[in-house]
């Protein structure tokens, strides 16, 4: 596979961005060799600058769940354009999809429009401990909130230790405010919570966690944060960028049917392009500025493009149930397809995978948070990620994130893939 003109690309990126690229794991330094340059998409398939196609299994991290190049999006997007990329002044859109969004989820009962899921998140959580008058929150290992400082906190030694920075430039003012504990451990949030009674103001989390690989919820856990939260006073915040309107019209939470009562947004409402939300219950939300005292603002929040591409999404998955039923489906079938060829060629690893999102770790343990994530064989990974590129599939380019099966993704597409995946093992494991 000739892919010269990717490479070429990104030794002149390096001179002028940091690292060749815009965002860290699209460097593929996880995985070794240089990134792949896109010049399009259409459907299932990605085309690079070499003009090599690939089926694509990150489709922009979640947000393409119809696939890629609608011209129900297109055709939103120009009119939309026809009129002014941006205002700076409210508009009608806006509204529509403020309604639109609580009307899908249940929890959400007044929304604010931002430009990022960084941003939802970041607004959360001063939303949370402007309302709680309280400062620390807790988050969990391995969940990602986006690039606040906030969040970039590394696990203490103990559940009940303070955070330590994980990236410089975090100071140690901001990363003591930050707790962390073990993913689906409610022991460990329960000793937090004693060990800092009156000082929680939120719990941040993934409520199906997307960028250790994609990891569930053990059966009463989020029902257990749910039950600590309304014991302490503590606002619980589920981070949906990830998995609203994703795992079903009312994300994550319909599908566990618990209620959290901030929930932050992103990518697919808008369509693919640059958005994110927060929004909840209303005596949270009446806290925020202009209403209330917690100040927030954005020239570009509900911009006007992304509002008519996310309202033209989330219109046609209000109106057609049945696309999660197929994209479920197809997952489904890829999934049984990998178990099969791990069993005819004996080999054992693990899968994660719930809807449309799944992992493959590269472990024989069950992987029920970072730490057993972790245990996975990231040199084994990134040979299996050149091997299915090489076969025209498309991956993350890291073991700790998961895989988005879009609706283009047919059983022509289910084949390659599981066809791709047996051979790329086979490879590996008889070298």
């Amino acid at each position: 596979m000739d892919l010269s003109k990717s490479k070429a690309l990104f030794e002149r990126a390096k001179n002028y961005i940091p690292g060749g690229v815009n965002s860290p794991v699209r460097a593929f330094k996880s995985v070794g060799g240089h990134p792949i340059f896109i010049k399009s998409a259409k459907g299932a398939y990605l085309q690079d600058v070499n003009d090599n196609y690939f089926i694509d299994l990150i489709n922009s991290w979640g947000p393409m769940i119809l696939g890629h190049g609608l011209e129900m999006i297109k055709e939103a997007v120009y009119e939309a354009v026809s009129n002014s990329p941006s205002y700076g002044a409210p508009t009608e859109r806006e509204v529509l999809m403020a309604e639109l969004i609580t009307s899908m989820i249940p929890s959400v009962e007044k929304v604010r429009m931002v430009n990022s899921g960084t941003e939802a998140t970041m607004a959360a959580i001063r939303v949370a401990r402007g309302y709680t008058k309280r400062e620390k929150i807790i988050k969990f290992e391995g969940c990602y909130h986006g690039h606040g400082d906030s969040f970039l906190i590394a696990a203490g030694s103990g559940a009940i230790t303070m955070g330590e920075p994980d990236s410089p430039g975090v100071t140690h003012g901001v990363a003591k405010d930050t707790l962390t504990a073990p993913y689906n451990d409610l022991e460990a949030v329960s000793l937090i919570i004693d060990a800092n009674e009156g000082q929680i103001a939120a719990i941040i989390i993934e409520p199906v966690v997307g960028n250790m690989g994609c990891v569930l919820p053990q059966h009463g856990f989020l029902a257990g944060l749910r039950k600590l939260c309304d014991q302490h006073g503590i606002v619980l915040i589920f981070d949906e960028v990830m998995t609203g309107f994703r795992l079903s019209k009312g994300g994550a939470q319909e599908l566990f049917d618990i209620k959290p009562d901030l929930t932050t947004l992103g990518k697919i409402i808008g369509g693919g392009l640059p958005v994110g939300a927060y929004g909840g219950k209303r005596e949270i939300m009446d806290m925020v500025s202009p209403q209330g005292p917690i100040y927030q603002a954005g020239t570009l929040s509900g911009n006007p493009v992304a509002m008519a591409a996310g309202l033209a999404m989330l219109n046609f998955l209000n109106q057609n149930p049945g696309v999660y039923v197929q994209i479920q489906k197809s997952t489904q079938t890829i999934v049984e397809g990998f178990k099969e060829n791990q069993k005819q060629l004996g080999i054992e690893l693990t899968i994660n995978h719930i809807g449309s999102m799944f992992t493959l770790f590269f472990t024989n343990h069950q992987v029920l948070n970072f730490e057993d994530a972790k245990t996975s064989d990231i040199p084994k990974f990134g040979q299996y990620f050149h091997q299915m590129l090489a076969k025209g599939i498309y991956l993350a380019p890291s073991q700790y994130e998961s895989l988005f099966v879009s609706s283009q993704i047919g059983d022509l597409e289910i084949e390659k893939i599981v066809t791709a995946n047996k051979n790329s093992l086979e490879a590996i494991f008889s070298s």
